[in-house]
């Protein structure tokens, strides 16, 4: 299995420019829903957490402590990803790559997302801090039935 790291490194190198890390997280956190309703497995094992500002990987928040923005991804290795891995990364940057990281976040803070679901788990407020883990269950069901009404709206 890849890791969270491969998965950003992936990402980065798809834009001319450099992206902020709230859209590497989003982004990431995109994939990994899609990973699990398309392909029926996540892309790496790293949970994400339901903190104020959105879904994230403390491990890939950790390697980009202090940055605002990112442009090349050193912690990781894309070509470890597999051809369906990227396939599906593909696609959620077709379809989510020219948004903006706070547009990104905005989408993850809709009532009845995984990231939602898991923060009124841990009981908390919008600016509460909280680590509470985004179910890959919750993320499989609710990606897979957005895929899905996008099928058939197309």
């Amino acid at each position: 299995m890849t890791n969270v790291n491969d998965v950003a490194a992936y990402i980065t190198q798809h834009f001319d420019s450099p992206i902020s890390t709230m859209k590497l997280q989003k982004l990431t956190y995109f994939s990994q829903g899609w990973a699990l309703a398309v392909l029926g497995k996540p892309l790496f094992a790293d949970d994400f957490e339901a903190w104020a500002n959105g879904p994230v990987v403390y491990s890939l928040f950790d390697n980009h402590r202090g940055q605002f923005t990112v442009d090349a991804w050193k912690w990781g290795n894309a070509s470890e990803l597999n051809h369906s891995e990227r396939r599906v990364i593909d696609a959620v940057l077709r379809n989510y790559g020219a948004l903006s990281g706070a547009q990104l976040s905005e989408m993850t803070h809709r009532k009845g997302t995984p990231w939602f679901a898991a923060r009124a788990r841990a009981g908390v407020g919008p600016r509460q801090r909280a680590q509470e883990p985004v179910s890959k269950e919750d993320m499989k069901k609710f990606f897979g039935d957005e895929i899905g009404r996008a099928r058939r709206s197309s």
